[in-house]
């Protein structure tokens, strides 16, 4: 895998282009310690200033935990978010050398790509996708990721500098020729990268049962597998320590089949699948779902299984 796979905030990104141009400078000049001293202050300062992401933290760790989330629980969340984008800096700036990354499921990624149609990794805002990189340059095989970047800020943008060759292995979406650069991609028999727990505005979600509530998740990955023909491969790439990192590869479909008739209760089966992996995923690791987006918002009881 010779490309990057990375998640980011779908709202617009807070703090100035020269705040996240100082902090990236300390952290580089002074190296992964004085970052991760710096980041208590990181992450007291979110806390205090960012009310909306208080409050979907709390929503979502609320259904995670089974209990009540406390003010400890959602620093805990939130200092989790600033350890993997402190990581995001090395692993992008290729100074991977002391990080520990442990693969499962290789052989399962294997097995798709023997079916000779490219695949489509499915994720979730679950723990850094930056992990991806640093064991894809000892693999021939090349990764294109399916990404709205629409509301890039500040941080991302200089992120993304890190790394020159990272916005060639992007596929906008809502660009012109996006599907079609994600055919070719599979037709070459590459992997293509998308995450499938929050949706662009505009675009059709699908209700489920998610964490125990009713929530709308995105048809779009999904409906783009099936379109394609392409087998789809579940990954996550979880911090579980400090510059320790698990990245999984587990099955979902060798392919994506939306019978005439019954599409539309197809597609919720595929959704409603893909929910109940990323709920396990999100039990197992409560402090590493990234989204901060409410997909418990009110839904309308048309739209209801």
């Amino acid at each position: 895998m010779s490309q990057a796979i990375v998640s980011g905030w779908m709202r617009p990104e807070r703090g100035g282009p020269s705040l996240c141009r100082l902090m990236l400078w300390v952290t580089l000049r002074f190296g992964w310690p004085v970052g991760q001293a710096l980041l208590p202050l990181i992450t007291a300062y979110f806390l205090a200033t960012g009310s909306d992401a208080r409050a979907a933290s709390r929503s979502y760790l609320g259904r995670a935990l089974g209990r009540r989330p406390n003010l400890f629980d959602v620093a805990r969340h939130f200092h989790s978010f600033a350890s993997t984008t402190l990581d995001r800096v090395f692993l992008l700036s290729d100074r991977s050398d002391r990080y520990r990354i442990t693969i499962e499921g290789k052989d399962v990624l294997a097995q798709a790509l023997s079916l000779g149609r490219g695949c489509i990794l499915l994720g979730a805002h679950v723990g850094s996708f930056e992990v991806l990189r640093s064991i894809g340059r000892h693999s021939p095989m090349t990764v294109k990721v399916l990404m709205f970047r629409g509301n890039a800020g500040a941080a991302s943008a200089l992120l993304e500098q890190l790394d020159p060759g990272f916005l060639d292995s992007v596929i906008e979406i809502g660009t012109p020729g996006a599907m079609l650069q994600v055919g070719e991609s599979l037709a070459r028999g590459e992997l293509v990268g998308m995450l499938g727990d929050r949706a662009p505005r505009g675009e059709k979600t699908i209700p489920v049962e998610f964490l125990g509530a009713p929530a709308l998740l995105p048809a779009g990955p999904l409906l783009v597998a099936a379109m394609l023909h392409a087998p789809v491969v579940l990954f996550h790439g979880v911090r579980t320590g400090r510059r320790r990192y698990v990245v999984g590869f587990e099955p979902f479909a060798d392919e994506i089949v939306l019978p005439r008739g019954r599409r539309d209760a197809a597609l919720q089966g595929w959704v409603q699948l893909y929910a109940g992996r990323i709920e396990a995923l999100c039990r197992a690791y409560p402090f590493s779902w990234f989204n901060f987006h409410d997909v418990w918002a009110p839904i309308p009881s048309s739209t209801r299984p």
